[in-house]
């Protein structure tokens, strides 16, 4: 299991935002689905500049919970690139929280999210070659 007491990504995350009341699961801790989709859009991000263009998400590896992240919690989302293909691109995002009023971040999960460079009919298209040698 990933050590939760490690240290965030050393650059600024994609996102950062707080969690809210409306974001909870029936338990009271924060869905987990909006945590990903929290996620997703960092990576989406991350990825669109890569592609310079629109780009969808193809899949998504190895999301595990490591711990809750409670109501007014700050969630700060990193993202990075691992890989790029043709038109496809892997990127490592990081999801970490911390309390408010404390300086404590906690690594709450992380995943691999798989994009691909689409054109405006919805096909792939190749990822601009000065991005893929920056990547």
């Amino acid at each position: 299991m990933p050590d939760t007491t490690a240290t965030p990504p050393d650059h600024e995350p994609v996102i950062r935002t707080i969690a809210m009341p409306a974001d909870t699961n029936p338990a009271g801790d924060i869905f987990g689905g909006w945590l990903m989709a929290q996620m997703d859009l960092a990576a989406g991000n991350l990825a669109a500049r890569i592609a310079r263009g629109r780009s969808v998400t193809i899949a998504v590896e190895g999301m595990t919970f490591l711990k809750p992240v409670k109501v007014g919690d700050v969630v700060s989302i990193y993202a990075d690139l691992e890989s790029t293909g043709r038109s496809s691109m892997r990127i490592h995002v990081e999801a970490w929280r911390r309390h408010r009023y404390d300086t404590e971040n906690i690594k709450v999960t992380d995943a691999t999210f798989t994009f691909v460079a689409i054109d405006e009919t919805g096909h792939s298209r190749p990822i601009p070659k000065e991005q893929l040698s920056q990547g």
